[in-house]
């Protein structure tokens, strides 16, 4: 797989705190040039974002980020907004409390709620894998896969650790046939997101690849 076809797979991420409209739209223009899947940016840039691209790049934007621990009816509230504003993908952060509890069903009917929310958009599911063992790993799975989510996803990219092949490896064999897998957190080079292709991601985000371009 060359450089190209990588990128079209490749959330291209703006989300540092310090973020500024200058440079997401560096991000748009960099991401319609290279034909990249979509701009991940901070929600209050999605309406600008959207005036400024019209309907030559998705825009995704994140949802109970980086931590998650909102409650349902806040998350809910912010994926609407970010539909109203214009997003076509939402990539939310699971509350990482109720599934360290085993609160499996308190999970689900989070990511419920956010899917119906995105009225048909796409919806990522963030399950910060470097935070849970292997067997809550595999009930993320279950819970994700019967969700109605289209993706599960490894990492925000703010915690201690990002994607590894092992986690892709584990995530692509436990969750339905259905639901994709992104790989997001640390991939800083074509030869890692290669990596992550072929263990099993279907989306890659990150923030470096293109400049490496």
């Amino acid at each position: 797989m060359n450089q190209n076809e990588i990128l079209r797979r490749v959330d291209h991420t703006v989300l540092t705190p310090t973020a500024t409209w200058e440079q997401v739209k560096q991000a748009c223009d960099d991401g319609r040039r290279l034909e990249v899947a979509s701009v991940c940016i901070p929600p209050r840039y999605v309406k600008k974002a959207n005036d400024y691209v019209g309907n030559t790049l998705k825009i995704c934007t994140v949802i109970g980020f980086p931590n998650g621990y909102s409650t349902p009816e806040v998350k809910v509230f912010e994926a609407e907004d970010a539909i109203r504003d214009g997003a076509d993908e939402i990539d939310m952060v699971i509350n990482q409390g109720l599934a360290k509890e085993g609160d499996w069903e308190g999970v689900l009917a989070e990511i419920r709620a956010v899917k119906e929310s995105c009225k048909g958009r796409i919806l990522k599911v963030i399950v910060e894998a470097c935070n849970f063992t292997y067997d809550e790993k595999i009930a993320l799975c279950r819970v994700v896969s019967i969700s109605g989510a289209d993706f599960i996803k490894t990492s925000t990219g703010f915690a201690s650790g990002g994607a590894t092949v092992e986690d892709v490896k584990l995530l692509r064999e436990h969750v339905s046939p259905d639901v994709r897998v992104k790989a997001a957190g640390g991939i800083r080079t074509f030869e890692q997101a290669q990596a992550m292709l072929e263990a099993g991601a279907d989306r890659i985000g990150a923030s470096a690849l293109v400049g490496l371009i």
